[in-house]
């Protein structure tokens, strides 16, 4: 078996914090490498220690048999190591084509760019990977899922003879992520080696063949995935047994707290529904299914053109997103990078930044009160920060998402929306967020979660609406939903 990455050794600190010591990786050539470890666990920054971003403090790096040290991403590229990474880098104002070939771009005879060629090559990776687009269509009109489909594609137009894809099905549907794994399987025979990423740990026994867990910033050891099971592999990367993934309470539910009749809007149909304060609704369905729209619609950020909106048993109008924080309705967007956080503040700006109003005197804000209030929240949600004034976009995703819910329920919200709360967050985070979400729920706070995940809304719901088209398909009790029962509503198949 030809080794075409070897990582050995390699320790790498920050001020305050060592992020890795001793972390190991080893990539063969037709296999797909899980690289697995709870947030904050160091994957990241190995990565970008093996890519040139970082520069790692001790340890070595062989790629086909040579000592290496890129000095940047540009030189790991050219040498034949790509990435894949979580954060999309797509340009909206321009092509998909041009986004593909961004600063590669195929010269004519005449020393112009060769759009026909161009648009050829990229025609026929999006082909490779079921996308049906042109791409000579702008960025800015492709969905989420589908600017992640063009990252890949870009991946694979460097040729590279290892690829590093970290969450590359975190925004993507059923369907685009089997075209994904259908060429993994074709980059396998080629003689390539893959490096995967991920918290869906149903992926991993899918689609790769080793596992390398890292805990802590530590090499914790290399496994065969036909010699693990989901439990053992849980265990290696949070060292305990996770007993309970789905952690349900049972909560006596109080008075009608959210009224929602005929609801009418963006991508959203008539939409009747109650909420109870104590209570987990559950919004299911496919992706394009409405669940995101009707979300924003009943929030205020997108328009309603229809329908009655009831809190505590009075009409509300939330023409505005600010109006939906006053009238005590948080969204915690899906999105926490484009919409949850401002990348370049720190965790104490981000956190405090929809509660200025409650932290303010005489329309000053009382420093004091925002450092303790933040304080508190960084504990209760043990948020792994060095310090509040860290940059929030140095911090790892389950924190960044820590964060991201915390910041809401500052405002001392009736209604919590989370859109997609553990997306790209790993196994540990996620029970830390499941027992956060219940200790509220055992406050009385009325929850709406909005999952894609199955298991997490059969899990922790107590009752589930599905969604298709923008309209309600099914409705369940929580001791009468299945899978089975929530994929046919979501397709539309009576129940």
């Amino acid at each position: 078996m030809e080794t075409l990455l070897h990582i050995s050794g390699v320790d790498k600190a920050f001020p305050g914090v060592q992020a890795l010591k001793n972390a190991c990786l080893n990539v063969y050539a037709g296999k797909a490498m899980a690289l697995m470890g709870e947030n904050g666990a160091g994957k990241s920054t190995l990565m970008k220690i093996l890519t040139g971003i970082y520069h790692r403090d001790a340890g070595t790096i062989e790629y086909l048999g040579q000592k290496v040290t890129f000095a940047n991403p540009k030189a790991s590229q050219e040498a034949g190591i790509s990435i894949i990474h979580q954060e999309l880098n797509i340009l909206g104002n321009l092509s998909i084509a041009e986004n593909i070939f961004l600063g590669r771009e195929f010269v004519n005879a005449w020393g112009g760019i060769d759009w026909r060629k161009m648009y050829q090559e990229s025609d026929r990776l999006l082909a490779r990977l079921g996308v049906s687009h042109s791409s000579r269509l702008p960025a800015s009109e492709l969905s989420i899922g589908e600017r992640q489909m063009v990252e890949i594609a870009k991946a694979l137009s460097f040729e590279s003879k290892v690829i590093v894809m970290d969450e590359p099905t975190d925004a993507l549907t059923d369907t685009e992520t089997e075209a994904l794994f259908v060429v993994i399987r074709e980059l396998k025979a080629e003689g390539r080696g893959i490096v995967y990423i991920s918290h869906r740990l149903q992926e991993i026994f899918q689609i790769c063949d080793d596992v390398t867990v890292l805990r802590d910033g530590q090499f914790i050891g290399e496994r065969s995935v036909a010699d693990l099971s989901e439990d053992l592999l849980i265990e290696m990367m949070v060292g305990r047994k996770l007993e309970d993934q789905y952690p349900h309470i049972d909560v006596p539910q109080g008075t009608l707290r959210l009224s929602v009749e005929n609801l009418t809007g963006s991508g959203v149909d008539n939409v009747s529904f109650n909420l109870k304060s104590g209570e987990i609704l559950g919004i299911s369905g496919l992706m394009g299914a409405g669940r995101t729209e009707l979300m924003k619609v009943l929030y205020g950020a997108l328009p309603r053109t229809a329908g009655n909106i009831y809190l505590d048993g009075k009409p509300i109008i939330n023409r505005t997103a600010q109006d939906g924080l006053k009238n005590g309705i948080v969204y915690i967007s899906e999105d926490r990078k484009g919409d949850g956080l401002v990348l370049g503040m720190s965790v104490k700006e981000n956190m405090s930044l929809t509660a200025l109003d409650y932290l303010s005197h005489l329309g000053r804000i009382d420093k004091a009160k925002e450092l303790m209030t933040v304080v508190d929240f960084i504990d209760l949600f043990n948020i792994k920060t060095p310090s509040p004034d860290k940059i929030i976009g140095e911090l790892s995703g389950g924190n960044q998402q820590k964060v991201a819910i915390a910041k809401g329920l500052m405002t001392r919200p009736n209604v919590l929306i989370l859109d997609e709360p553990t997306r790209g967050v790993d196994v540990g985070a996620k029970k830390e967020i499941y027992q956060l979400i219940n200790k509220f729920k055992a406050e009385g706070l009325s929850i709406i979660l909005v999952s894609s995940d199955m298991p997490e809304v059969l899990g922790m719901s107590d009752r589930i609406l599905v969604m298709k088209s923008g309209k309600i398909t099914g409705e369940f009790s929580r001791e009468d939903a299945t899978q089975e029962k929530l994929l046919a509503a979501a397709i539309g198949k009576s129940h």
